[in-house]
């Protein structure tokens, strides 16, 4: 591997997240909060279970930014294939969307700039992860998202209880200003961590994406309907996206979709 890649923006990304992941890890321990007490006093469990949750986090961020989003395969086809591709892909009255560097997308399929690769079921290309989300790794960043929330309130909770304000200006600046800033870091974080949740989750028991939701106005297949033709519910939306069930193309479900407002027009 040459040198330089060590310094491009996913390796720097990746390694600023962990590094402030286990900095302000340690400087709850350090101050004199409700972490610390525990362990002063040999009360080992919820210390574990705060270390546990914080590499569990972790480990899941990397698995997320690491792991193939669901690229579309860009191998060369012959033309004939391709013609064969782009009517199997969906009936007629669905257009074909193509893009210039992967030949035909499938449909909830998007051309990212910054991966240069099209994703399938794209939901946005995420800068912290330094990856893109979509159809393979959305589930994780779902849970990663969760996971997070918890850690961070609970970070939050560490860092207030070791807050001390009856002091004198400079001793305070000197023994809880560290504390402080990081109180307020991991209050923006809270904030930051629980709309994206709730965004995510909202678009998730509704069968979109973020892409989707922000450009429904430009995106062919769905300019054509009212309302979102993928939506089957809150239970089966919820089953297919974190257990992939029930299974089928999302080209199979829009022609499902338009066989049911045919068999409605013709009753």
């Amino acid at each position: 591997m040459a040198p330089w890649a060590l310094f491009n923006p996913g390796v720097l990304v990746r390694t600023g997240h962990t590094v402030l992941t286990w900095g302000i890890t340690l400087v709850l321990f350090l101050h004199d909060t409700a972490l610390r007490q525990w362990e002063e006093q040999g009360e080992l469990l919820l210390p574990l279970t705060f270390l546990l949750l914080v590499l569990g986090s972790l480990l899941l961020y990397l698995a997320v930014s690491l792991m193939d989003p669901g690229y579309v395969n860009i191998q060369p086809q012959p033309q004939e294939e391709v013609k064969e591709e782009q009517t199997a892909m969906g009936p007629p009255a669905i257009p074909l969307r193509r893009c210039r560097y992967c030949m035909v997308l499938p449909l909830r399929a998007r051309h990212c700039r910054e991966c240069r690769r099209c994703v399938r079921r794209y939901d946005h290309h995420c800068p912290w992860m330094e990856n893109c989300v979509g159809e393979r790794n959305h589930p994780l960043f779902v849970a990663y998202l969760a996971l997070q929330l918890v850690v961070l309130l609970w970070g939050l909770y560490l860092a207030w209880s070791g807050l001390r304000f009856f002091q004198p200006w400079g001793l305070w600046l000197r023994s809880s200003g560290l504390l402080f800033a990081t109180f307020l870091l991991l209050s923006l974080f809270s904030l930051a961590a629980s709309l994206l949740l709730a965004s995510h989750l909202y678009l998730v028991a509704s069968n979109t994406t973020t892409w989707e939701f922000i450009s429904s106005h430009r995106i062919a297949y769905l300019r054509q309907r009212p309302g979102n033709p993928f939506d089957r519910g809150l239970t089966r939306n919820l089953a297919h996206f974190f257990c992939g069930w029930p299974s089928g193309s999302w080209e199979t479900l829009w022609a499902g979709e338009d066989e049911e407002e045919s068999s409605s027009q013709a009753a």
